[in-house]
């Protein structure tokens, strides 16, 4: 299995990202104003499920990015072995034209190769970006349902 370069693994850089931590420091911020009429622990749950909703959104992306590297270091090692065995089946041929006819059908092969592996990896770039696409849109959904509902709680304090 191949592995990622240093330089690509978020997971160190995000290995101290705490939402839960980063949630308590925006309520203790917002808890030092007193606003009249706003909720601060539900804004501040709903400040935590976005921040988790983000960061899920990340680790499927980058999940789905690491998914594609080492798929694609794969496709390199299948195409370095298949192009070995090309130049032996080639050097092995009996005469120039059937040297010819080997090259042009591995031609044709490793054309087609190339085409479904150049679809497989479209297919994995949009399934990452689908599902981390998907997690954002539920949340701003259930962001947007949250704010309807302390409007109207708030519209209801007031009478």
């Amino acid at each position: 299995m191949a592995q990622l370069p240093e330089f690509m693994d978020v997971t160190r850089v995000m290995k101290d990202f705490d939402p839960a931590k980063f949630a308590d420091q925006f309520s203790n911020m917002l808890k030092q104003y007193k606003l009249p009429g706003v909720d601060i622990d539900a804004l501040v749950a709903s400040s935590r499920k976005n921040v988790e909703a983000v960061t899920h959104a990340n680790r499927v992306a980058f999940e789905g990015m690491q998914a594609f590297a080492r798929r694609q270091a794969e496709m390199l090692q299948e195409t370095m072995n298949e192009t070995t065995k090309a130049f032996e089946s080639i050097s092995k041929a009996g005469s120039p034209p059937e040297a010819a006819a080997k090259q042009i059908e591995m031609t044709k092969s490793a054309f087609e190769r190339a085409v479904n592996n150049a679809r497989e990896m479209s297919e994995m770039v949009s399934k990452a970006n689908q599902d981390a696409t998907n997690s954002i849109n539920a949340r701003i959904s259930e962001q947007l349902d949250e704010i309807r509902d302390l409007a109207l709680k708030a519209q209801q304090a007031k009478k």
